[in-house]
C-alpha cells in the first residue's frame, strides 16, 4: 500500500443518502485523524474558499470537476458520489435560514440537502413543516450551519430536537 492509500482510507467517511455538503464537511473535519477547517483544506488543496461556499450553501457557480477531483483526493468518495452531496443544477435552494426536521433528525442527526431546496415546503417522511430555528417563543434561535451541528438541541436555550419535533406544525 503506498502512503497515499494509507492516507486516504483513513480519511474516508461514508456520507448518509441526502446528506449536505456542509454537514459532510462538518463530520468529515470533525474526524480525529483530519482534524482541520475549510479554511485550511482548501488552502491546502488550491481551492480557496470554495469550500467555505459549499458549507454556507453558495453554488454558484456550481462545482466543478477539477474542484470536485481535489477534494476526492482527500475524502475518496469519487466524483459521482460527491455530486450526490450537492444540490441537483435545476434545483434552487434557499442558502438561509437552515431548515430541519427535528423529527428526522432525532431519528438520523444529519442535515439533508432537500432541507434547503426552495421547492421543499416540509418533510415528505412526518408530513410536518420543516423548522427555520427554535420553535420555544422566548428563544427562536436560527439553526447553525449544518457543519457546525454537533448536538441535539437548541445551541442557545438547550431544547431538545426530539422536543422540538412535537411543535412542528403538519403541512
Amino acid at each position: 500500500m503506498q502512503k497515499d492509500e494509507s492516507h486516504q482510507s483513513l480519511l474516508h467517511l461514508r456520507p448518509w443518502d441526502d446528506e449536505s455538503i456542509s454537514h459532510y464537511l462538518g463530520r468529515w473535519y470533525r474526524q480525529e485523524v483530519v482534524s482541520t477547517d475549510s479554511h485550511s483544506l482548501g488552502k491546502g488543496l488550491r481551492l480557496g474558499k470554495i469550500l467555505w461556499r459549499w458549507e454556507n450553501f453558495y453554488f454558484n457557480p456550481p462545482p466543478t470537476s477539477q474542484e470536485l477531483q481535489k477534494l476526492d483526493t482527500f475524502t475518496g468518495l469519487g466524483i459521482e458520489r460527491l455530486l450526490l452531496l450537492f444540490p441537483p443544477e435545476h434545483e434552487p435552494i434557499k442558502p438561509r435560514p437552515v431548515r430541519i426536521c427535528a423529527a428526522c433528525y432525532t431519528e438520523a442527526p444529519y442535515h439533508r440537502m432537500s432541507w434547503q431546496y426552495q421547492s421543499t415546503e416540509g418533510c415528505e417522511h412526518h408530513r410536518l413543516r420543516l423548522l427555520p430555528k427554535c420553535p420555544e417563543p422566548k428563544c427562536g434561535e436560527p439553526f447553525p450551519l449544518p457543519s457546525q451541528l454537533t448536538v441535539l438541541q437548541c445551541k442557545k436555550c438547550g431544547m431538545p430536537y426530539k422536543t422540538m419535533a412535537k411543535k412542528q406544525k403538519p403541512y
